[in-house]
């Protein structure tokens, strides 16, 4: 940086105790510039962006080859000030007075105050791996004739909201184990296993139930495993790394020809883990829990779960205001001209593994088989709505009483159910300025 320059940065205000933001959510903060003397400027922008890049070697005899691949998600750039327009979707912004930013400044502070929104489709969250990584920065940038441009950023924490539309993440996962037991242990064991669903919010319980039926000569023992797995994708090859987030045992089990033992098991999800990134083209983030008998001189009989993680409700609410600002960018860099919300948890049926079974969701019940009764859904009594209580054709029936919003029905049975999303009246106050450190990495296993 020049003698001139004497220091340029960009800094945003927290909207929560965690300081992330999400989907929709307005992100304000300042561009502070030092300089020594009179400074005549080309241009001064902020812009903010969100990327995934993936980059190793890998060596093949004696060579070696790199493997690397980018995904933007969206860039916009806002000038103070701007000599000649480059694109003609730019915009320039205006002091709090309303008059344009003057080229030439003088000695000293000047402070240059923004206001972004981050559009409401769902982007993967923010996270840095060992060969990869999704970061969301502002970057401030200054042009001058004959000089260096002088360029600061920062990267803040971006968490999409928790999208639950998808049944399969509330459905039951079960799977069933046989094994018949050689050389050094006679009989036979078996286990039916089975978790309440398959998505889960940082710190909750995970609910294993396991149905264990010890045939053996041996004591065996059900070990509970959950473990991430890091996928990174560039030019048709792909990158993995596993490593065990904990291990937890359950109490021996003798040998014994009656039923079957059940035992249930409920591990912690620690509040620290990365949620699920399914919505990446180059880098995925996925986790399992892996259940087992530890049979003694004997291979381990095993089952595995697809396990989402899911992010906690943000404190920040999503603003209704346009987005037409951003430019959504696809897979290949070129921009569309509207892009479709991007599903956090991703497409029906890709978690299914081989062998794994859940009941379907019947919109209607059987044929002769009238489903629960009415009043059960009702308050204490309160013996519910009356079996007519859908209007005849060409009758809207009363105001609002029949509105998606006042009555989503029960789930599955009328489509699926209508989310509210709230949403942030303003964006928020400046703050005193302030650097915020940047997160740090996330540590990794190989």
């Amino acid at each position: 940086m020049s003698l001139t320059v004497k220091n340029i940065s960009v800094i945003y205000n927290p909207i929560n105790q965690n300081n992330t933001f999400t989907s929709g959510d307005f992100i304000s903060g300042q561009v502070i510039l030092d300089v020594a003397k009179d400074t005549k400027m080309q241009s001064l922008s902020v812009k903010i962006k969100g990327k995934a890049e993936v980059c190793w070697t890998e060596r093949h005899g004696k060579n070696t080859v790199v493997y690397s691949d980018k995904e933007k998600y969206y860039s916009v750039e806002k000038f103070f000030v701007q000599e000649e327009k480059t694109h003609g979707n730019d915009q320039t912004l205006k002091d709090p007075a309303g008059q344009p930013y003057p080229s030439v400044v003088k000695p000293g502070r000047h402070v240059y105050p923004f206001t972004f929104q981050l559009p409401l489709q769902h982007f993967p969250p923010t996270f840095k791996g060992s060969v990869g990584k999704i970061v969301y920065t502002l970057e401030t940038k200054l042009s001058r004739s004959m000089r260096i441009s002088s360029k600061a950023k920062a990267e803040f924490h971006y968490v999409p909201s928790p999208d639950v539309s998808n049944p399969e993440l509330m459905a039951p996962q079960y799977a069933t184990k046989d094994k018949q037991m050689k050389l050094f242990t006679s009989g036979s064991v078996s286990m039916n296993i089975k978790t309440e669903k398959m998505g889960y919010y940082l710190g909750e319980g995970l609910k294993v139930l396991a149905e264990v039926q010890n045939n053996s000569s041996r004591t065996i023992k059900p070990k509970y495993c959950l473990y991430e797995k890091h996928s990174f994708f560039a030019r048709g090859k792909r990158r993995l790394h596993t490593h065990e987030l904990f291990k937890e045992e359950g109490e021996p089990i003798e040998p014994n020809p009656n039923p079957s033992k059940t035992v249930t098991k409920v591990l912690p999800i620690p509040p620290s883990l990365p949620i699920s990134i399914l919505n990446c083209r180059i880098l995925k983030v996925e986790y399992r829990l892996r259940v087992y008998l530890d049979v003694p001189y004997a291979s381990d009989p095993e089952i595995k779960f697809p396990i989402v993680i899911l992010p906690l409700q943000s404190l920040s609410a999503a603003s209704s205001a346009t987005n037409s600002d951003f430019q959504v960018w696809n897979a290949y860099g070129n921009p569309p001209q509207s892009a479709p919300p991007l599903n956090v948890v991703g497409q029906p049926g890709q978690f299914a593994a081989p062998g794994h079974y859940r009941p379907p969701f019947n919109q209607f019940p059987a044929p002769g088989n009238p489903g629960p009764p009415l009043s059960q859904y009702s308050a204490p009594g309160y013996p519910g709505p009356p079996l007519n209580q859908f209007p005849a054709p060409g009758y809207p029936g009363p105001p609002g009483q029949f509105a998606p919003s006042s009555y989503a029905g029960l789930p599955g049975q009328f489509g699926p159910s209508v989310s509210h999303q709230s949403y942030s009246s303003a964006p928020p106050p400046y703050l005193d300025y302030q650097l915020y450190p940047q997160l740090p990495d996330h540590p990794e296993k190989s």
